[in-house]
């Protein structure tokens, strides 16, 4: 199960990713973020807002990236000045090696460095590998990922979970994307960064991680 629609979030049992939620919010609203994991992680996708967490009080925009580090601390918006949407993370996992946001989009010409492919590409994205898992998370737009050899449909909403080793790709935006992407803890040769066949040496993916 490598995509976890809007609908029906179920996580694989070999996720450290637990739980996740996208929460849009309106001018003047407030929201308060009621702890339920050992880690929890907050990325503003788009928007401005004011947010309260472990007794600081931060401005957030585009690209913001919070995470709880004490137990009984959590994150309160108290004041939305644009429209904001807010992906909230939660899970119980040792570290993160990287998170933050990426866009896909159609190309006229695509190319890219990335490993050859047999199917349809209509984006510059590169098919890659990793040594950690990683979940992407869409607040904008659709497409079409691939994933552990699978191809789905994802839109607002969907998470893409990739276990470590395994090949994954976004050869067609049907509308621009914009989604957060997260990588835990480095394993195995703990190379960082988007991997190749044809650069890093043949993948080895971990066949329980689907």
């Amino acid at each position: 199960m490598p995509v976890i629609k809007n609908d029906k979030i179920e996580m694989p049992g070999w996720c450290e990713l637990q739980s996740y939620e996208l929460v849009a919010l309106s001018p003047n609203e407030a929201h308060i973020f009621k702890r339920t994991h050992p880690n929890e992680k907050l990325i503003i996708g788009k928007g401005k807002c004011q947010i309260r967490f472990e007794n600081q009080v931060v401005l957030g925009e585009n690209g913001t990236n919070l995470n709880l580090t004490q137990e009984d601390s959590y994150f309160e918006i108290t004041e939305v000045m644009q429209e904001t949407i807010v992906i909230r993370m939660c899970g119980d996992w040792p570290g993160e090696t990287s998170s933050g946001i990426f866009t896909v989009s159609k190309s006229d010409a695509p190319q890219d460095g990335g490993d050859p492919v047999d199917y349809p590409k209509e984006t510059n994205f590169d098919s890659h590998y990793h040594d950690c898992d990683e979940y992407w998370i869409l607040f904008e737009g659709s497409g079409t990922a691939v994933t552990e050899g699978q191809s789905c449909q994802v839109e607002y909403g969907d998470c893409v979970a990739t276990g470590m080793g395994h090949h994954h790709d976004f050869p067609q935006a049907t509308e621009p994307v914009r989604a957060v992407y997260f990588e835990t803890l480095l394993e195995g040769r703990k190379r960082s960064g988007h991997l190749w066949n044809h650069t890093h040496g043949k993948a080895q993916p971990d066949l329980k991680r689907v």
